[in-house]
Formats: C-alpha cells, sequence, structure tokens
C-alpha cells in the first residue's frame, strides 16, 4: 500500500523546465512555489516542454508579481489565436508573500527573483521563483574549483 502511495505521489509533480544557468549566476537565499496565469496554448506547449527560462526575471509592479522575458513558443496546432511568445506573465502569490519580497528587493539592491524551474503538480502549471543575490566570476570559478576538489575526494575514498 506504501508504494501505491510514494508512486501516486511521484506522479503529482511533472518537470517541464529548469534554468541551470540561474544556480550558477546566483546565490539562492529563498524559494516560493507560485501560481501563474496563462492562455490556453501556452499550457498546451508546456506540456509539449517547450519553454526557455535561462534569461528570465520576476519583478514587483504595483503590488503584483510579473514573470518577464520567459519564452513559451507557440502551439504548433494552434490557430490565429495562438499566444504570443514573449510577454509578461503575472504569477500568483499571497499579498503578504509579495510584500515580503517588495522589502527585501528595496532594502538590498543587489538581490533579484529569478525562475528555476517550471512544472506540473497535478494539473496546474507551477513556477518555482527565488530569491537571489549575483555572484561574482571568481565567486563562481571558486565553486567549481571546489566541487572538483570534493569528485576528485570522493573518487580517491572510493578506490581506497
Amino acid at each position: 500500500m506504501a508504494k501505491q502511495e510514494a508512486k501516486a505521489e511521484k506522479s503529482i509533480f511533472k518537470n517541464i523546465s529548469q534554468n541551470r544557468k540561474a544556480r550558477h549566476d546566483y546565490d539562492i537565499i529563498d524559494k516560493w512555489e507560485c501560481g501563474i496565469e496563462l492562455t490556453g496554448t501556452e499550457v498546451k506547449a508546456l506540456r509539449a516542454g517547450k519553454v526557455n527560462l535561462s534569461d528570465g526575471f520576476a519583478q514587483i509592479i504595483r503590488g503584483q508579481l510579473f514573470l518577464h522575458n520567459v519564452h513559451i513558443s507557440p502551439f504548433e496546432q494552434g490557430n490565429i489565436h495562438n499566444h504570443v511568445p514573449i510577454r509578461d506573465r503575472r504569477l500568483l502569490l499571497h499579498k503578504n508573500q509579495i510584500l515580503y519580497l517588495h522589502q527585501e528587493l528595496s532594502r538590498n539592491n543587489s538581490m533579484t527573483l529569478v525562475p528555476l524551474s517550471v512544472y506540473f503538480k497535478k494539473q496546474w502549471v507551477k513556477v518555482e521563483i527565488a530569491l537571489a543575490k549575483g555572484r561574482k566570476q571568481y565567486d563562481k570559478r571558486a565553486k567549481i574549483a571546489d566541487a572538483d576538489s570534493k569528485r576528485h575526494l570522493a573518487i580517491v575514498m572510493k578506490n581506497r
């Protein structure tokens, strides 16, 4: 019975796309799961996996959270009412969460909101956004060197 429940939980989430560049370029401070306001052809294009998050960012405008520069390719079987690939899409968060994000962003200018992943949770499309601080080039190099040394150490310990 427990295996069936675990299998049901796994099928709840279906990952569509991840922003690996964001995890390399930013230090992730905090994460949120947001809903997103989409049109019908956008959802169909997402089911086909046609999304690019690499240049995306989120911004608070007049008390609402918007996702910018995220490219969702037009649906191939769409008609004249197909969606525009790059447009501002509203993210759905509670008001107090948006106020918290606004306070954090206004307090520290080096912070930004970046999308980390887009996925289906049951039938709903969710976007995972992160409050992040940009890394300098030397920080990126140091992180890569640290990961290499840990990997090398693990190999040496395994062969020992």
